[in-house]
């Protein structure tokens, strides 16, 4: 079976952070740097995370089958909350380098050559992070959108660094001291995307309801079909993956017969699925008579 465009992404994403990888760790022992050394650390997490999408994005390319009647969506909810963890792990490592450097000083190197190299490895993580954010949307795909945070994350904090070391160049040697304090703060950053992306894992897993402007959206899908002698009650929403799901109770006269039932909810289904074309929708049918 052919990679599908998500995995194809994913793929870009590998390739981009053993790219950013060689470069930022060369960047590193040229200048001694510890906020360097942290840059380079997040792109470890940055393959690794690549390559735990991937592995993610392929399981839930799967159709559904017998013993997954709902497909295997939710398996990017693991992607991204391992994604997660592994920042936490490269904030915690990075703080821990920060903290031997406050307790050890050590001149720094050839900042210019370094800084240059980590400039391009940065522009290589922007553009990769615009497509992979460009393809998120387009496919709906968490594990995606939490690999292009990621890397727009390290952009930014590569781009901090770049500019407080510029500072420490022509600054006298006391300020040199800004280099742990910078890693520092790009741990603490890093440690809130970690949870960010965390907690949002634990949403999907734990089926929380779409967010409220959807379920709006859906409100309005259904009102838009039925008649004024109908209502509906009972709305319940999640989200696997790029899937959404939707179920309520449709409340009809009792003498409405099952045909009309049924020309009427296919068409609640299909203003739903016009909004959201991905989503599954389960309507019970009841009667308004016998609705207290």
């Amino acid at each position: 079976m052919s990679p599908t465009q998500p995995q194809r992404m994913a793929w870009l994403s590998i390739a981009a952070s053993v790219a950013t990888l060689v470069l930022k760790f060369g960047a590193y022992f040229l200048t001694g740097s510890v906020s360097l050394f942290s840059d380079a650390a997040e792109s470890v997490v940055n393959l690794t995370a690549g390559f735990v999408a991937l592995a993610a994005l392929t399981i839930a390319a799967r159709p559904a089958d017998s013993g997954h009647a709902y497909g295997h969506d939710k398996a990017e909810y693991f992607s991204s909350g391992m994604e997660g963890g592994l920042i936490l792990v490269a904030a915690i490592s990075i703080i821990y380098a920060a903290v031997e450097r406050f307790i050890h000083p050590a001149p720094l190197h050839q900042l210019g050559l370094g800084l240059g190299i980590s400039l391009v490895a940065a522009a290589i993580n922007y553009g990769v992070a615009v497509a992979l954010m460009k393809a998120a949307k387009r496919h709906d795909s968490i594990t995606l959108e939490a690999d292009a945070q990621h890397l727009m994350t390290d952009v930014w904090t590569s781009a901090g660094i770049v500019a407080g070391l510029l500072v420490v160049m022509f600054a006298p040697p006391q300020w040199q001291i800004l280099d742990p304090i910078m890693a520092v703060a790009m741990g603490l950053n890093i440690v809130y995307t970690g949870i960010s992306l965390i907690r949002r894992s634990w949403d999907g897993l734990m089926d929380a309801a779409l967010p409220a402007n959807e379920v709006v959206q859906i409100e309005a899908a259904i009102r838009s079909e039925i008649p004024g002698n109908a209502s509906f009650h009972d709305l319940k929403t999640r989200k696997s993956g790029p899937r959404r799901f939707a179920e309520l109770h449709l409340l009809l006269p009792g003498g409405t017969s099952v045909t009309d039932a049924h020309h009427l909810c296919d068409r609640i289904e299909t203003a739903i699925e016009t909004a959201f074309p991905k989503a599954s929708i389960t309507i019970h049918v009841e009667s308004i008579e016998e609705h207290p």
